[in-house]
């Protein structure tokens, strides 16, 4: 087990070696990539040595990864996960948990927290993460930097590790609005370019925050409300929040078990703290709680997509709560958990890209605003997300 001193967010030993074109889009640039991604030569350890133990190493790389270095960005190496991708602090007890660059004394969030902290601390100019449950946007509200969960099925995932496959979305971070986008020039299907609005204010998600997230992104969401010419007040969930993170949790659950169940009842693997319960929790799962998450998922995704056909744009705040703090009790971890996917399972439930930009800071520590679009617009998010941040004075 590892002492928790290694404190970089790039896997310990031996870096993963990537070739990359002379010459592309991303010329110049650097990139990682997630420890779900397999890399040729490289083991995929997916966050847990005993997942390393059972598994070849891959003879093969990743497209997502390839499309990167094909497109001329540099490959620096592996970052770490939480494991099996399965949890929201960033926390690693084998390999070392990342350090959040932005809030040292705070987690840096997950479950891509190696590819955020790396970002964070301009060890890469891109990193590759992925996205179930909130786990790309995060860790970027967390750690002060642009983060992008594409359209579900949008960008290629073979190659990955899976957790809840219908759920389950690549995912990439960057410092500066405009390499995030670059990068999604890349690695995002042609089209979905166009113009976006009105604004759509999610009244649930702004009341779930913290009274200081929701002020410290009060200029940015307005400045949001202007770009896209006007903003409207909706309730989104008038089931609550509550309901929402617990059909999210239980259809993914569900779907966890049956992607990784087979293995983790065979292995026994030894897991850190709350993955274990988690995989405990997901194989002792009620039949009807899947079905009920399931069934929710149907209704919950029609309406968003009739909200949002025409071009509109839901804005709140991604986490409504700053990074928790390393001290943080179970008890005070869970909590976190339930408020946030609580929001962060309406862009996955409907399937949607979701960007997040580092809008401000509440408590000492960074609080993303989150823009959130049909399915299929993701290149018009990502330029509208540049153009924010270039009116709130972020690197662009």
């Amino acid at each position: 087990m590892a002492d928790g001193t290694n404190s970089s967010g790039f896997m310990p030993g031996e870096r993963a070696v990537l070739a990359h074109a002379p010459h592309g889009l991303l010329a110049g640039l650097t990139f990682a990539a997630k420890d779900l991604y397999d890399v040729a030569g490289s083991p995929t350890t997916y966050g847990n040595p005993d997942w390393a133990r059972t598994h070849p190493v891959p003879p093969s790389t990743a497209p997502i990864v390839k499309m990167l270095a094909e497109a001329g960005a540099r490959f620096l190496g592996k970052t770490k996960t939480v494991e099996l991708a399965y949890g929201l602090t960033g926390e690693n007890i084998w390999y070392g948990t990342p350090v959040n660059p932005a809030a040292p004394d705070r987690f840096p969030g997950g479950s891509s927290s190696g590819s955020a902290s790396v970002v964070a601390s301009g060890g890469a100019d891109i990193a590759l993460g992925s996205d179930t449950g909130g786990s790309v946007r995060i860790p970027a509200s967390y750690c002060g930097i642009f983060g992008i969960r594409p359209s579900w099925g949008a960008v290629p995932l073979t190659g990955a590790r899976g957790l809840a496959p219908s759920f389950d979305t690549a995912g990439w971070f960057a410092a500066r609005a405009s390499v995030l986008r670059r990068a999604g020039e890349v690695l995002l299907p042609l089209g979905g370019e166009g113009p976006l609005g009105p604004c759509l204010r999610v009244q649930e998600a702004w009341m779930n925050a913290h009274p200081a997230v929701a002020n410290a992104l009060k200029p940015a969401m307005d400045m949001a409300a202007f770009m896209l010419g006007g903003c409207l007040q909706i309730s989104l969930v008038p089931e609550t929040l509550a309901e929402v993170y617990e059909h999210f949790r239980s259809a993914q659950a569900e779907e966890a078990w049956a992607t990784l169940g087979d293995w983790v009842a065979a292995t026994e693997p030894a897991f850190g703290p709350g993955v274990g319960e988690r995989f405990a929790m997901a194989r002792d799962l009620a039949p009807g709680k899947g079905a009920a998450g399931r069934a929710f998922r149907q209704g919950f995704r029609q309406r968003l997509l009739g909200l949002l056909g025409g071009g509109a744009v839901l804005v709140y705040p991604t986490s409504p709560l700053p990074a928790p703090k390393l001290d943080a009790s179970p008890e005070e971890q869970l909590w976190a958990r339930e408020v946030t996917i609580g929001v962060t399972a309406i862009a996955g439930l409907g399937g949607l890209p979701e960007v997040s930009i580092p809008a401000g800071r509440a408590e000492g520590a960074p609080v993303g605003l989150s823009l959130v679009a049909a399915p299929g617009q993701d290149r018009a998010l990502l330029a509208l997300a540049e153009r924010l941040a270039e009116r709130l004075g972020l690197p662009v």
